[in-house]
This record gives C-alpha cells, sequence and structure tokens, in this order.
C-alpha cells in the first residue's frame, strides 16, 4: 500500500534526498541515512517523499522566490514512498526539526484521500506539529494532487489535507486546488509526469508558484518563467504561454483556498 504507516518496502530501495539550505551546498543522494540540514533561520524545512524531491520542488521554491525578490530558503527531508509516520519512526525529520531554525515546516505524504489515510495524515500532522512548534516554526500542509489511476479524487484529497491543517492551526498551501484551476483554463497542460502520478517540470512549477505566493507577499502573476534552483543551479525554463496560464491558476487558489 502506498504511503501506509509503517517504513514501506519501496523506502528501502530508493534514494533518500535531501537538499541543505543555503551555504552553496548540493543535494546529497545516497542510501542509508543523509545527513540532517541545519535551518539557516528564516528557512523553509520540507518534510515528505518523491512527490516533494521529484524536479526538486524546495529548490524551485528558493529558486522562484529569489527570482521574484523574495527570500525562502529551503531545504527537504523527502524519502521514496514514505508517509509522515514513517518520518516520525525514521527520525531524520525530527532531528532536523529540533535543530531549529526554521520558520516553516511544510509536510507532505500521499494523495491520502481515503478515509484510513485521511485519519493516518491528521493524527500524524498533530503529532509534528507539537515538535515544530517547540523548534518555534509553524507547520504548512501542502495539498498535493490525486493520482491519475485512483482511487481518490482531488476534492477528497483537498478535504484531507485541508482539515489536517485545521487541525493544527497551520498554513495550508492549496497545490490541489491551483492543479485543478489549470486545467479548467487549459485542459492540455501537462501537469502529471509519465506515470501519471509524479509532476512533471510544469507540475513542479505550479506547486513553487502557489508556495512562494503563500509564504511571501509576491503574487505568482507574473512571477518569473525562466529561473535557477538554488542552491544548485539548473535551470528551470517553462513555455510563456503555459506559464501565464500556471501563474494564474495558482493566484486563482491562494485567493479561494490558502489559509495563512
Amino acid at each position: 500500500m502506498r504511503f501506509g504507516r509503517g517504513i514501506p518496502l519501496v523506502a528501502l530501495l530508493v534514494a533518500a534526498i535531501v537538499c541543505t539550505a543555503c551555504g552553496g551546498e548540493s543535494a546529497a543522494v545516497g542510501q542509508g541515512t543523509p545527513p540532517v540540514p541545519v535551518g539557516p533561520g528564516e528557512g523553509i524545512l520540507f518534510i515528505g517523499n518523491s512527490l516533494t524531491y521529484q524536479n526538486d520542488l524546495p529548490g524551485m521554491v528558493e529558486g522562484l522566490a529569489e527570482a521574484a525578490g523574495q527570500k525562502l530558503p529551503s531545504a527537504q527531508v523527502a524519502f521514496g514512498g514514505y508517509s509522515l509516520a514513517d518520518h516520525l519512526q525514521q527520525g531524520d525529520a525530527l532531528r532536523a526539526i529540533a535543530r531549529g531554525g526554521w520558520r516553516v515546516v511544510v509536510l507532505q505524504q500521499g494523495p491520502s484521500g481515503q478515509p484510513d489515510s485521511r485519519v493516518l495524515l491528521r493524527d500524524d500532522t498533530v503529532a509534528f506539529d507539537e515538535r515544530i512548534r517547540a523548534a518555534g516554526a509553524r507547520t504548512a500542509l501542502f495539498s498535493v494532487w490525486a493520482d491519475s489511476h485512483g482511487p481518490s479524487s482531488f476534492p477528497q484529497v483537498r478535504d484531507s489535507y485541508s482539515l489536517a491543517a485545521a487541525d493544527v492551526g497551520g498554513i495550508y498551501l492549496p497545490v490541489n486546488e491551483a492543479w485543478s484551476a489549470a486545467w479548467q483554463l487549459q485542459t492540455s497542460l501537462p501537469l502529471y509526469g509519465p506515470d501519471g502520478f509524479h509532476p512533471s517540470e510544469e507540475g513542479s512549477y505550479l506547486a513553487a508558484l502557489v508556495i512562494v505566493g503563500v509564504l511571501t507577499p509576491a503574487s505568482p502573476q507574473g512571477m518569473p518563467a525562466t529561473f535557477a534552483r538554488r542552491p544548485v543551479g539548473s535551470v528551470v525554463s517553462i513555455p510563456a504561454a503555459d506559464a501565464s496560464i500556471l501563474q494564474d491558476a495558482a493566484a486563482t487558489a491562494i485567493a479561494a483556498y490558502a489559509r495563512r
């Protein structure tokens, strides 16, 4: 079962990825336990799985914010297939939180739209929030999209993540709603990658627009379509016509659903 409680077999077979924020360090990729990132004081720590590390979303967030004249130094603790329960058990995420230096800790797991997964998401968000508050930071929920193969729908996923955010008085990052809004504007936008579950670069760009738009004063509308991920410097380049639609979709979702 994907993203269930307990460490899944797939998590033992894939690489763990942790991007350290600031200092010009590149992502560390390897088997076993990676280094625990240290917060830079105003940092954003992402805790999640491959939906976060695909296309290096935290690096996109930091780079997009910088290109928009904002500052969001970002880091991640992300393992393929992990749920929040797996992170609680494995411990790197908790150690990263405890070392401090974070303004916001962003939590993400699978779609979690089914009733049992919703319960786990909400319970584990509460467990994380206790640690996050103790470290002087705020909890944010990165509401992901539904798997194109099911079983959950976009509204079911939205409900799970919005409830989890409300449980802890956390920040709600409506990426799920932005994907839906983008398809209402143009149904052919390629937000999924080839497997129909992980995001394409455009899908991750849309997520970054939402996150930067919620966590900074900048509006997604008019944000750059070409910029460098930070700290690694690889370039993100979204076709201008698509970028304009994605920016509008992010702005619509933030106006309607974001909770700061």
